[in-house]
């Protein structure tokens, strides 16, 4: 294994097979992005009055809101973790992928994100991205699903093997702070998407095919709630592992510490999963108790979020003071905020910047009288815009760019423009997500169509107080458009350009640690231990829930989001 500088391995070199399913995991979501987008940008129009109608140029309002969720949030995410977990494995193991296991990963994963656009284009899946019962969608959309979650399970029992070579082969070696984020990442993924499974395989496919006429509501919803919101996770770990691994090189520091890198990731995996009923303050059926417990836990996931804060704080001031720095807060501006031939650093910071708020936000959902007030009002929509739509969003952006440009070769062009993208879309997330959580307070619900309704000056339930805000949440979804409009324009131009370099050859920027682990025999080099724990939490938090929800005496038939009776009678 040569070593270019301490901490800095050679670049390594992809197969031709695994460099071609690599592509495809990169650039088939930015495409489907495109959809993406534009139906978000659509809803605030909708949402503002501007588009006084329940569908536009064929589409309705609750089909674009399905498309966007669905796309933005998942399978955006999906295949981006798992593009981002088979490179970070080939380069700092060394090792290639499988190649059948690759190919099936990643097959499945393409066939089932095809399945399931086919009726969310077609009308028949209108149920938005968290697809709850009674709303049903065509059995095409919960198989496709299904598809892609398996084939991600498929990454990761690919993973293993090599991971276990590794420690097998260098045993009083710590395992590589990025392969260690990834890893905690897809196996909250796993533990949170083995309950989704469950209800899609044997409640909603089932339902769907009219197998079954009715369907139990509490106990659907909380195993989506189980897996919705380790989601949000799953989302942010691999940005923390830019945070921890890449960042602090590219600012020109160290990261602080790589023993509170490894105990945020640890942490996360004990307390990211038994979460999910915080989602189910206001659901009957479930004792006051065990919501609290989840409130609890839900309080505790902010102790890596501190963590994180405070390390990546501290490893960007390190960086600052090598540039120069010598005050109390001037290392801020010594950053290299717009350095076009580090753009990582850019989206990085912007991420950052919007995730302040997004983290202080969310502690808002998380309390059980906050809570009350703003629960599925627009103030969630702008919580989580600055959190996936923040550092999550714009990391994927930035290493889908860098990743394909690896891998094909090709120098990103236009890199004036790219490092502008993240700060005009951080211009847009603070227009739109202040004034989505505003209206939120002033009681906008979120999921609605309010041009139809609470914004259309011709209806008696016309609010003029909530146009103000619906307008400002349409020019922030402006700005951000225009952003990733000049982002595809990037990645147009590099496409367009001719390769530099042969392809193929992985390498990512890595951190030397100011203050690296002194002891490898250490309880945070160990993940077998925290697994256990992380499985009895979860055991304990969910099983008299699971258990109250089994209890519901009466199902639900189907219904459509855009009439009031139920698609189908019950039997006799």
């Amino acid at each position: 294994m040569s070593v270019l500088e301490k901490n800095q391995l050679a670049p390594f070199r992809v197969s031709t097979l695994s460099r071609a399913l690599l592509v495809v995991e990169v650039t088939l979501p930015i495409l489907l992005l495109v959809l993406g987008i534009y139906h978000g940008f659509l809803q605030t129009l909708y949402r503002a009055g501007i588009i006084q109608s329940s569908s536009f140029l064929g589409l309705n309002y609750y089909q674009g809101l399905t498309l966007h969720g669905v796309i933005n949030a998942v399978v955006l995410t999906t295949f981006f973790g798992v593009a981002f977990g088979n490179a970070l494995m080939q380069y700092y193991l060394q090792r290639p992928l499988f190649p059948s296991v690759h190919l099936l990963s990643t097959g499945m994963m393409v066939i089932g994100t095809l399945l399931a656009a086919v009726p969310m284009l077609l009308g028949w899946a209108d149920v938005l991205y968290t697809f709850y019962p009674p709303l049903k969608a065509h059995p095409l959309f919960y198989i496709g699903a299904a598809l892609l979650v398996v084939g991600s399970w498929v990454a990761l029992f690919g993973w293993l093997p090599l991971v276990a070579r590794f420690q097998k082969e260098n045993p009083t070696q710590p395992l590589p702070l990025a392969v260690l984020g990834i890893l905690v990442t897809f196996l909250i993924w796993f533990l949170c998407t083995i309950p989704l499974a469950i209800e899609v395989l044997f409640m909603l496919i089932p339902w769907s095919l009219g197998w079954v006429d009715t369907i139990n509501i509490p106990l659907a919803r909380t195993l989506f709630w189980f897996f919705g919101h380790p989601l949000v996770y799953f989302w942010l770990l691999p940005t923390y592992v830019v945070y921890y691994v890449m960042l602090p090189k590219l600012a020109g520091g160290k990261l602080y510490s790589d023993y509170a890198a490894r105990v945020a990731f640890l942490l996360f995996l004990l307390f990211s999963i038994p979460v999910g009923l915080h989602h189910q303050y206001t659901e009957p059926g479930f004792d006051r108790f065990w919501k609290g417990v989840h409130a609890m836990l839900t309080f505790a996931v902010a102790i890596p979020s501190f963590l994180t804060a405070f390390t990546v704080a501290a490893s960007l001031e390190h960086a600052g003071r090598q540039r120069g720095a010598q005050g109390l807060f001037d290392w801020v501006a010594r950053l290299p905020w717009f350095d076009a031939e580090r753009p990582l650093v850019a989206y990085s910071l912007a991420g950052l910047l919007i995730f302040i708020f997004g983290g202080i936000t969310g502690i808002v959902n998380a309390s059980y009288n906050l809570n009350q007030a703003i629960h599925n009002t627009g103030f969630i929509s702008g919580h989580f815009h600055m959190t996936v739509g923040g550092p999550v969003f714009l990391t994927i952006l930035a290493l889908s760019l860098e990743l394909f440009s690896q891998l094909t070769g090709k120098p990103i062009r236009l890199r004036g423009w790219n490092v502008a993208v993240p700060y005009l879309w951080m211009l847009g997330i603070f227009l739109f997500s202040p004034a989505m959580m505003y209206g939120g307070l002033l009681g906008q619900p979120r999921r609605t169509n309010l041009g139809l309704s609470y914004l259309d000056p011709n209806s008696p339930h016309f609010r003029a107080d909530w146009v103000p805000t619906a307008y400002l949440t349409g020019i922030g979804a402006a700005v951000m458009t225009l952003a990733f409009v000049i982002y595809l324009l990037v990645w147009v131009a590099t496409l367009a350009g001719r390769p530099a370099t042969e392809g193929g050859q992985l390498s990512f920027p890595t951190a030397e640690s100011l203050h690296p682990v002194a002891d490898t025999r250490s309880v945070v080099m160990r993940l077998r231990p925290w697994l256990v724990i992380s499985l009895l939490l979860i055991g304990v938090s969910y099983w008299a829930p699971l258990r109250q929800a089994l209890r519901t005496p009466q199902g639900a038939p189907p219904y459509a989001p855009d009439n009031p009776a139920p698609l189908v009678q019950r039997r006799p």
